[in-house]
C-alpha cells in the first residue's frame, strides 16, 4: 500500500465544490470515481481544502492509498486521460502513509479573489471574476485590508453556518493590485474559515465604492458579529492558488 499526494487544479463553475454532496457532482467525487476505474480499487480522495460550490483551485492537494503499480509521478499522467478537461492533476508523487493534507504543523495557504471593475460587464470574465460597473478606490482597499493582517479572531468573517469553536487565525499578507480593469485580492494565511475571504472581499469591495471608511473594518473586526461585515462575495472571483507545507510548496503554477 502507498499513499499518493496529488496536486489538482480545476474550473469549479460546474461542480458543487470539493466534499461529496447529494446534490450535485463534486471534484472529490470525479476523482474518486476516476481513480476506482484507473486501479480497480475502491478510492476515496482525502482533500487539504474543501472549496465552495463554484470555487475554482490551481493547487489544492489531496492524499489516496493504493496498490496499483503505476509509478507514483505517472499518475497523474495516467489520471489526466479519464478526467475531463475542466479538472487537471498537476503533479503526483508518493508520500508517507501517515501524511495528511490537513494536518500538517505547518501550512500556508495562498487564495485570490478577481474583480472585473467596468461600466459593463465581459463575458469573457463571467466564469472567473466577480463584476462591479462603479469605481473603486483601490487605496482605500489597501488601508481597510492592513487592519487584518495578523492573528486575529474572524468570527466576523465567517458564514454562521461554520461548525468550528476556535475561529482565530493568523493572515499573513494581503495584497491588491489593479490592471486596467482587472482588480485581485491576494490572502495568505495559516487557514481559513467557512467563506472568510470571500466575505473580506466583500467588504474590502464595500470599502473601495465607499460605503464603509478603511477603519470601518477594524470596527467589524473587533465586532465579532457577522452582521456587520460585508456581503459574502459570488464564488466564480475565488481561486485557491497554492497551499505550501512549511519549507515546501505544492504551487500550482510557476
Amino acid at each position: 500500500m502507498r499513499r499518493i499526494r496529488i496536486l489538482v487544479a480545476y474550473d469549479g463553475t460546474d461542480y458543487c465544490g470539493w466534499q461529496i454532496q447529494p446534490n450535485g457532482i463534486t471534484i472529490e467525487e470525479v476523482l474518486n470515481d476516476k481513480l476506482s476505474k484507473l486501479t480497480g480499487e475502491d478510492i476515496h480522495v482525502i482533500g487539504a481544502s474543501r472549496t465552495d460550490s463554484g470555487v475554482h483551485a490551481l493547487g489544492n492537494v489531496a492524499v489516496f492509498d493504493t496498490e496499483s503499480p503505476i509509478p507514483p509521478d505517472r499518475m497523474a499522467y495516467a489520471l489526466n486521460q479519464k478526467l475531463s478537461e475542466d479538472i487537471v492533476v498537476v503533479r503526483s508523487e508518493e508520500v508517507p502513509l501517515d501524511w495528511h493534507p490537513r494536518y500538517q504543523k505547518q501550512v500556508t495557504k495562498t487564495y485570490e479573489y478577481h474583480i472585473y471593475n467596468a461600466a459593463f460587464p465581459n463575458p469573457l470574465k463571467r466564469r472567473y471574476s466577480a463584476f462591479v460597473s462603479f469605481p473603486m478606490d483601490i487605496e482605500k482597499m489597501r488601508k481597510g485590508a492592513f487592519f487584518l493582517v495578523g492573528e486575529h479572531d474572524f468570527v466576523s468573517f465567517c458564514n454562521v453556518r461554520t461548525n468550528v469553536e476556535d475561529t482565530v487565525r493568523r493572515i499573513d499578507g494581503i495584497e491588491i493590485d489593479k490592471k486596467g480593469e482587472d482588480i485581485t485580492i491576494r490572502v495568505t494565511g495559516n487557514g481559513f474559515l467557512y467563506n472568510m475571504v470571500r466575505i473580506i472581499a466583500g467588504t474590502l469591495i464595500r470599502v473601495g465604492r465607499g460605503f464603509y471608511t478603511p477603519e470601518k473594518v477594524k470596527e467589524i473586526l473587533d465586532a465579532k458579529e457577522r452582521t456587520k461585515a460585508g456581503v459574502t462575495a459570488p464564488p466564480e472571483g475565488l481561486v485557491l492558488v497554492e497551499i505550501k507545507y512549511g519549507c515546501q510548496g505544492l504551487e500550482g503554477r510557476e
